[in-house]
């Protein structure tokens, strides 16, 4: 559609949607204000002009026997473009990694990473992680808890 702002409607269907991604139309539709049939619209050209990469189901951790949470910090020899992207290719593939982020500054990135138990994560830790090629540290941080989990991005819906 090539809409470049986003207006209140679009804006609240976004915060609606990011709290609650399986509402229905009609449902989202009276939230925001406006009947089914442009709400749905909306949300089509949202998802097509890349506002809404997709609809996921928040998981329970624990539940399901992960436990352990642990955010690794890691350092590599190398910073070249293509050492950067060979690592991102290689974290990819390891299923524990739940998150990787490139930083700036001494750690080059850091890995949110899940496990069922302490000695399930020293495992991925030293044969997996530590040892992979180009990575020169690891240092680790084991969570106690967490307070606050709020995936996505503070929406305005008061913008206008």
């Amino acid at each position: 559609m090539g809409r470049v702002k986003l207006d209140a409607v679009d804006r609240k269907i976004l915060s609606c949607l990011q709290d609650n991604g399986r509402m229905t139309n009609v449902e989202l539709a009276d939230n925001v204000g406006i009947t089914a049939p442009p709400c749905l619209r909306r949300v089509r050209a949202l998802e097509e002009e890349g506002f809404i990469k997709g609809y996921h189901a928040d998981l329970d951790p624990d539940t399901l026997g992960f436990g352990l949470t642990v955010f690794a910090m890691v350092g590599l020899h190398s910073q070249a473009e293509s050492d950067l992207q060979n690592f991102e290719v290689m974290v990819e593939k390891w299923p524990m990694v739940r998150e990787c982020y490139m930083l700036n500054g001494e750690i080059d990135f850091i890995l949110k990473i899940v496990a069922r138990d302490l000695s399930e994560f020293q495992k991925f830790l030293t044969s997996e992680l530590t040892p992979a090629e180009n990575v020169a540290s690891v240092k680790t941080s084991l969570t106690i808890r967490n307070s606050k989990n709020k995936p996505g991005v503070p929406i305005d819906t008061t913008v206008r």
